[in-house]
């Protein structure tokens, strides 16, 4: 056992958790209503709003993913660079706008959005089912990144013993998370995001240094994994999953409750859209974090004897912390793995918070008691998040990690499907409910049979056509057969003239007014 890195490593974790009691005292609010309470009264500024974005965004997950994918797959690994580059430009036109209606006519959630758009509780409940079903394996794997971390520190992490930690890290986290609700990671994030920049600085020069600078360790990696495969007279090869994968990773990204949920606590749009001018910081840290991946391979940890019982443990997940325990002094490597297993508590927070306003919103309070005023409201919230949270760790621990990361793929292909009636409605009332309802449906539907039919392994669906071999990501795919079916359905409900739904938002609401 790791005595020292151990003592920093909890030191850490006593700080940010007496920061997450702390929270709930900053920038006092009403805490028994929802919007204080899961949305912090809508009044966080530019440098809060980009410290929990980012903790939303960049997860413990993908400090130890996005590197393992590199030194497993390989040039694959990078798609997450151009992704994180796109999905600002986007989010900068469409999310100050849905902040904006959301704020005037005090939305919680995007379903309460789609509810009010085209008067449908039928779109609405499909859009938070599938934000709360795509986000419980996204929280569960968080706890990849603490279960990681625990190991390499050397707990065991088999059996009841093993999983103390882990049920521990979460029942702190339910506890401050419930008496602080988003404050509590609002005030972690700014810790996270500062050692985990801190981690990637060091490491990004300390490791090259040793290991006789970028030139050696290019060289080191083998060619195959250096370039993506170019395409030839049959098939598109890796060109057309790489960027699929960018693209649908970008447009399902910010239609994560959890995502929308530290947009809508922002406290202006022009917060939103500075924000989204300053994010693609994070990508550098990203494409820093990403070579990790690459010094990992180069520096031959995974054939050392001292670290094969944990690469057999936890696959390519352990290259990053393989990488801090053989590069750095005790103390350093307690510091990262700090870095790592906060940044998973801050985002499992926000997921958990996020959706227990869907089901209280969109769910309790539409289909079990309408009637219920705000303190009750936030009651069901707070009880919900722990429900949620104690979900996320049975879904772990009842599960093969393998499993729990190969379901967590369904998820952006299930979230994208929202994308229509949620982004296209800030535009547009061309496209009916029952129309969106049923692309919904044949997305999700066209989605998860490509997952199942790659025996959810991967994510990465072939299209044949005209003789050509196009591999993409099944969420872009899924979501075109979505967008044609709610084109033609509300076509023919337009033809056919049927009564459209109440839209209880106004055009006025829809101005590209800059506010705040």
């Amino acid at each position: 056992m790791n005595l020292t890195a151990t003592f920093v490593f909890v030191l850490f974790f006593i700080g940010v958790t007496i920061l997450g009691f702390v929270a709930a005292h900053w920038r006092k609010g009403d805490l028994a209503h929802l919007d204080e309470w899961g949305l912090g009264g809508r009044r966080f500024g530019t440098v809060v709003t980009w410290f929990l974005l980012g903790g939303d965004l960049y997860t413990a997950y993908t400090f130890v993913a996005v590197p393992a994918l590199v030194f497993g797959a390989g040039a694959t690994g990078f798609f997450a660079l151009p992704y994180t580059i796109l999905i600002y430009p986007f989010a900068f036109v469409v999310f100050p706008k849905l902040w904006a209606i959301a704020k005037r006519h005090s939305y919680v959630t995007s379903a309460d959005f789609v509810s009010a758009r085209y008067g449908s509780r039928t779109l609405a409940l499909a859009v938070a089912v599938t934000g709360i079903v795509a986000t419980m394996p996204y929280i569960a794997l968080q706890l990849v990144g603490i279960e990681v971390v625990i190991g390499a520190l050397g707990f065991d992490t088999t059996g009841f013993v093993g999983d103390l930690p882990l049920i521990i890290a979460f029942a702190i986290l339910a506890a401050y998370t419930y008496t602080s609700g988003l404050r509590a990671p609002a005030m972690i994030a700014v810790v996270k995001d500062l050692l985990i920049y801190i981690t990637i600085a060091v490491a990004i020069i300390v490791i090259p240094a040793q290991m006789g600078g970028f030139g050696h360790i290019f060289s080191a990696v083998p060619p195959a994994k250096l370039l993506l495969k170019a395409p030839d007279a049959t098939s598109l090869n890796g060109y057309s999953a790489y960027a699929t994968l960018a693209v649908g990773s970008a447009l399902a990204l910010f239609l994560y409750p959890h995502s929308v949920t530290a947009i809508l606590s922002s406290s202006s749009g022009n917060t939103i859209r500075r924000n989204m001018a300053m994010l693609p910081a994070y990508s550098l840290v990203l494409g820093l974090l990403a070579l990790l991946g690459f010094m990992a391979l180069a520096s031959g940890v995974k054939d050392m004897p001292e670290y094969a019982p944990y690469f057999k443990a936890f696959g390519p997940n352990f290259a990053v912390p393989a990488l801090f325990l053989h590069f750095f002094p005790p103390w350093f490597v307690g510091v990262a793995f700090a870095a790592i297993g906060i940044g998973a508590l801050v985002p499992a927070a926000i997921m958990s918070i996020a959706a227990a306003n869907l089901y209280t919103r969109n769910i309790h309070k539409e289909f079990i008691n309408r009637n219920m005023n705000h303190e009750q409201e936030t009651n069901v919230a707070k009880l919900v998040s722990l429900i949620v949270k104690v979900g996320a760790v049975a879904f772990i621990l009842g599960l093969p990690l393998t499993y729990a990361i190969q379901l967590q793929l369904l998820g952006g292909i299930w979230i994208i499907q929202t994308l229509p009636a949620i982004v296209f409605g800030l535009y547009t009332r061309m496209l009916d409910y029952r129309g969106l309802l049923l692309g919904w449906l044949a997305g999700i539907a066209t989605g998860t049979w490509m997952a199942i039919s790659l025996n959810l392994k991967g994510s990465i669906y072939v299209l044949h056509l005209f003789g050509v071999a196009i591999p993409g990501y099944a969420a872009v795919w899924s979501l075109i057969v979505n967008i044609v079916v709610a084109v033609v359905v509300s076509a023919l409900v337009h033809v056919l003239g049927m009564q459209k739904g109440e839209d209880r938002t106004r055009p006025e609401d829809y101005l590209d007014v800059v506010e705040g």
